[in-house]
């Protein structure tokens, strides 16, 4: 208890976001590091179907997202530290592993390995934040994290595209490898144990299955969960798409890398403005109008490809807009999600996490697999997904928008000193 008193006192407010930021990041590295090296991993594996190639970044997400459902009641058992640690040392064997790889079934295998590790990842980075704070000062820190996580999508493709440049993909993995050791230690040494004792659950599955009742009952958490599934299921199916879309369809060749860092760039900004405005203007409010202007956006893409080529400066400024409030949406549409339910954080950020990668991985996919050569499978996936999110917030707020609502308070046990 001495080392988690000092520990709580010298860990501050920005260097608690970039940790938690930092182990976020591990899960974007995993995906957006890939994008670039996706054909000569085929070429190399003997995969010449493009849409195929796409299941290295899919079979990563699947079990990103099935392995959160366990580490969610372990955690709110055992706490947040020691599972993290043992799903960060799976990230890392996995990806070391996957160096040597002789087939592309087994890469996918590893892939699939150290998505199960990078699970605690996020089911307890969630977690910690909701520990700490609650209302719109978490939306605020969320956003932060967000901001500071976004800035391993605007570098990593063009780390990877370097890469290539100078060696095999293979080493792209000893990337990744290495960087989930140097944030892992980072973690060991300066992250408190944030669950107090007297809030942890018995892993039993009375126990357990009481906790995911208390989520999928609750009718705000749950359909704010499941808009934020959806808004994911058309970002990833972009993600497994822009190399195709941003090289193929477009040309940019190697300024794919730069196209792709301006999008999580401006992403980043959106955050970084969501976690100001979301004081004054609220959670619901900011939310709600992020996914009525998504909605317009993707009608109108929508209309143009339909239409005929789209001229690439008209799909970009589009596609900005899209992105932007995309993160406005979602970063607030996950703090209202956890905000009811700090008793079971780590439940509810496993539920969730389970629903946006697992549900986001399998609809993208599909998604994805319709890519042909156009820009009209994934503009119906922004207005399919967009109405759909409308829908669950209507339902979540019986029908009314631009609401305000009721600001739970984290119980004082876990909040962590400044």
């Amino acid at each position: 208890m001495a080392e988690q008193s000092h520990l709580n006192r010298v860990l501050s407010r920005p260097e608690f976001i970039g940790l938690v930021a930092a182990l976020m990041a591990l899960n974007a590295l995993a995906i957006d590091v890939m994008l670039p090296a996706l054909p000569y991993m085929g070429d190399a594996l003997g995969v010449s179907n493009e849409n195929e190639r796409q299941l290295v970044v899919s079979a990563y997400m699947i079990g990103f997202g099935a392995a959160q459902l366990a580490f969610g009641p372990i955690t709110d058992r055992f706490g947040r530290r020691a599972p993290l640690f043992v799903g960060m040392a799976l990230y890392v064997l996995c990806a070391f592993l996957a160096t040597f790889a002789p087939t592309f079934a087994i890469l996918l295998a590893l892939r699939f390995c150290q998505g199960l590790g990078a699970a605690a990842t996020r089911v307890i980075a969630i977690s910690v934040i909701r520990d700490r704070y609650s209302g719109r000062e978490m939306a605020s820190v969320m956003s932060l994290a967000f901001m500071v996580f976004m800035a391993i999508p605007i570098i990593a493709p063009g780390i990877g595209q370097v890469i290539l440049l100078f060696g095999s993909w293979h080493y792209i993995f000893l990337l990744m490898a290495g960087l989930a050791t140097v944030f892992g230690i980072w973690a060991w040494l300066r992250l408190p144990e944030t669950l107090h004792p007297e809030y942890r659950r018995e892993l039993k599955l009375s126990v357990i299955g009481a906790g995911f009742r208390v989520v999928f009952t609750n009718r705000v958490a749950f359909f704010y969960g499941l808009a934020g599934m959806l808004f994911f299921s058309a970002m990833f199916g972009f993600i497994i798409c822009t190399q195709q879309i941003f090289v193929g369809i477009y040309g940019l060749g190697t300024l794919f890398p730069v196209a792709f860092a301006s999008v999580a760039l401006l992403m980043a900004l959106a955050n970084f403005l969501n976690s100001v405005v979301v004081k004054r203007f609220g959670m619901r409010r900011i939310s709600h109008l992020a996914t009525l202007i998504y909605v317009a956006c993707g009608v109108a893409m929508l209309v143009l490809a339909l239409l005929g080529p789209v001229n690439f400066w008209v799909y970009y400024a589009l596609l900005m807009v899209l992105q932007f409030v995309f993160a406005w949406a979602t970063s607030n549409m996950n703090s209202l999600s956890m905000e009811p339910l700090g008793a079971v954080a780590g439940t509810a950020a496993a539920v969730f996490g389970f629903m946006q990668t697992v549900g986001g991985a399998l609809i993208g996919t599909f998604i994805g697999q319709q890519f042909n050569g156009t820009l009209i499978p994934n503009s119906l996936a922004y207005v399919v997904m967009g109405v759909l999110v409308l829908g669950c917030v209507l339902i979540a707020e019986k029908g009314r928008l631009f609401g305000v609502g009721v600001e739970y308070q984290a119980p004082p046990a876990t909040a962590m000193a400044e």
